[in-house]
């Protein structure tokens, strides 16, 4: 299964190209290694367990050596946040931060392409995490309480490149397919959303429920498929608990799609 969740990631697009966002840059590079040989702890939360899975990607690239991953920056104690990698590209050190998010599109929220993204559970946004990201992950390089661990690796502040490793997931809603991203890669797409007054519409269908892990594949045949009546029974916790999942659905022409089911 480890195997299967790395090609998914793999083939998972970046959220923008260059430094179309934000001007934040994205990291670059083309994975040549697709088998993986590592243990990952099957209790890392996602946002963890992908970073595992990007740190084997970049030790496999020549161009490339990791001096130091999750460093915990810490003043008197306190922790003031965490730098997710420091690198060597071609001789250049590089801090990297490492994202994979799932976000769907909302037209009600905000006035931007950009805005108009949010979690799965609207408790997070796209345009949340891209202000994390520029007012407090990455100045923690600059801060005087990150020098100490800057020193130790013969590293100054002022000579490293900063750039993000922002992968994603992106649904639109049933209703409106067809919308067309300016910004965002649209490559990123990869299904729809609909909520519990939707479901009528795929009595015909089937469907799948991955574990959390799983959200990184890419839906396929070999597995035991919910009929409509069972899936719908299945559903009925994660509405009561205001929580939305991610399924994927066979069709009738034997189309393979993600979803998100919503409870709002």
């Amino acid at each position: 299964m480890l195997q299967k969740r790395y090609e998914g990631f793999l083939k998972t697009p970046c959220l923008w190209k260059g430094n179309a966002v934000s001007n934040l840059l994205q990291f670059e590079i083309d994975s040549n290694a697709n088998k993986i040989d590592i243990v990952l702890d099957e209790n890392l939360r996602l946002g963890k367990y992908v970073e595992r899975l990007v740190s084997f990607e970049i030790e496999q690239e020549n161009n490339i050596s990791v001096l130091a991953e999750n460093i915990q920056i810490q003043d008197d104690k306190i922790t003031l946040g965490e730098i997710d990698c420091l690198l060597l590209k071609n001789n250049t050190p590089i801090h990297l931060e490492i994202i994979y998010k799932f976000y769907l599109y909302d037209a009600s929220v905000g006035q931007s392409e950009i805005d108009h993204f949010i979690g799965p559970n609207r408790k997070d946004s796209l345009i949340e995490k891209l202000r994390k990201l520029k007012d407090k992950q990455l100045p923690l390089l600059y801060s005087d309480a990150c020098k100490p661990y800057l020193e130790k690796l013969d590293l100054n502040a002022k000579n490293i490149t900063q750039q993000v490793y922002f992968k994603a997931q992106l649904f639109l809603p049933f209703s409106n397919k067809d919308i067309e991203l300016k910004t965002l890669n649209p490559d990123c797409i990869v299904g729809f959303y609909i909520n519990q007054n939707d479901l009528h519409q795929f009595e015909n269908c089937k469907f799948f429920i991955p574990n959390k892990k799983d959200w990184l594949l890419e839906p396929h045949t070999h597995i035991n498929w919910l009929s409509f009546e069972a899936f719908k029974i299945c559903t009925k916790d994660y509405f009561d608990q205001q929580f939305s999942t991610l399924c994927w659905i066979k069709f009738n022409s034997g189309e393979l799609k993600k979803l998100f089911l919503v409870w709002w």
